[in-house]
C-alpha cells in the first residue's frame, strides 16, 4: 500500500506502506502505524477532550485482549502532552502498562510522578514529566533507563504507541526540542524492543503534531525506521537552532521515577 504525506511546502513524500504491517515488506515481524485523525489520548468516557474524540489506543488495547487474546499490553505515549484519557482507562488494570513521558506543566496538567495506578493496577502506570528544553539526549536516556527495564519486567504480548510529534523543536504548542532524528531513534528502538519481547507485535497510532512540515518529515522518518531504511533526518533537522538541554533537571526526573518504580 503506497501512501503520500503532504508537506507544508506543497510537495509530497512517498512511503511504501503503512496499514497493518509496514515492516513485513522486508520479512520482519509485523509492525503497524495507524494514521488516525482526530488523535485520541485525551478522550475520556464523559466525552471529547483536547482535540480527541475516541480513545484510539485504549480501544486498540482492549481489542487486542478480547479479540486476539493478547493479555498484557504495554503502551508508550511520547506525545508532548500527557495522555490522561489512556492513563485513566487502565489506572486499576494490572494487564495494561501505561508509560508516558511528556513536558512538565503542559496540557492537561495531569501525569505527575505519583500517578502510578491504583488497586490491582498499582505500579502499572508510569508518568515521567520532563523539563522544558529536553531533547534527543534526554529521550535516549529515558528509553534506556526507564522504558526498556519497565517493558522487560512487564513482559508484554504487544506494544502500542501513542506517537505524538508535537515535541518537535519546531512545533508551536510546546517547549521541547526533539528532532526528526529523535523520532527515528524512538521508532527503531521501540521496534527492536517489540522484536525482543513480544514477537515484534507493535502498532503506532498518530497523536499530536501541529507544525505540518516537522510532522510530515518526522512521521516519514518513523516509517523509514519501521521499514529498516536509513534516516533522512539530516536533510531536515537544523542543529544550529538547538540549545543546551537541562541535563541536571532531566537526570533528577529520571532518578526520581526510577526510585518510585524500583528500576
Amino acid at each position: 500500500m503506497d501512501m503520500y504525506i503532504s508537506t507544508s511546502s506543497g510537495d509530497f513524500i512517498l512511503e511504501r506502506t503503512i496499514c497493518v504491517a509496514c515492516s513485513k515488506i522486508k520479512g520482519d515481524a509485523p509492525t503497524g502505524f495507524a494514521l488516525i485523525r482526530p488523535p485520541g489520548h485525551h478522550a475520556v468516557p464523559q466525552g471529547p477532550m483536547g482535540f480527541c474524540i475516541f480513545g484510539n489506543v485504549a480501544i486498540a488495547a482492549r481489542y487486542s485482549q478480547r479479540v486476539h487474546g493478547l493479555k498484557r499490553v504495554f503502551i508508550i505515549d511520547f506525545d508532548v502532552h500527557h495522555g490522561n484519557g489512556t492513563n485513566d482507562a487502565f489506572y486499576d488494570d494490572p494487564d495494561v502498562f501505561f508509560l508516558s513521558f511528556h513536558q512538565d506543566g503542559s496540557y492537561p496538567g495531569t501525569g505527575k510522578f505519583d500517578e502510578v495506578g491504583s488497586g490491582d493496577g498499582e505500579g502499572t502506570t508510569l508518568n515521567l514529566p520532563l523539563p522544558g528544553g529536553s531533547g534527543d539526549t534526554a529521550i535516549r536516556t529515558v528509553f534506556d533507563e526507564v522504558i526498556v527495564p519497565c517493558a522487560q519486567r512487564f513482559k508484554p504480548d504487544i506494544i502500542l504507541v501513542s506517537a505524538g510529534y508535537d515535541g518537535h523543536v519546531l512545533d508551536p504548542l510546546a517547549n521541547l526540542q526533539y528532532t526528526t532524528g529523535t523520532y527515528y531513534m524512538l521508532a527503531s528502538s521501540i521496534k527492536q524492543l517489540a522484536k525482543d519481547l513480544c514477537g515484534g507485535r507493535c502498532v503506532f497510532f498518530l497523536e499530536g503534531g501541529y507544525n505540518l512540515k516537522s510532522l510530515s518529515y518526522s512521521v516519514a522518518d518513523t516509517f523509514r525506521a519501521l521499514l529498516g531504511d536509513r534516516s533522512l533526518a539530516s536533510e531536515f533537522d537544523n542543529p544550529n537552532i538547538l540549545y543546551e538541554e537541562p541535563s541536571t533537571k532531566v537526570k533528577q526526573a529520571i532518578q526520581k521515577i526510577k526510585h518510585i518504580h524500583s528500576l
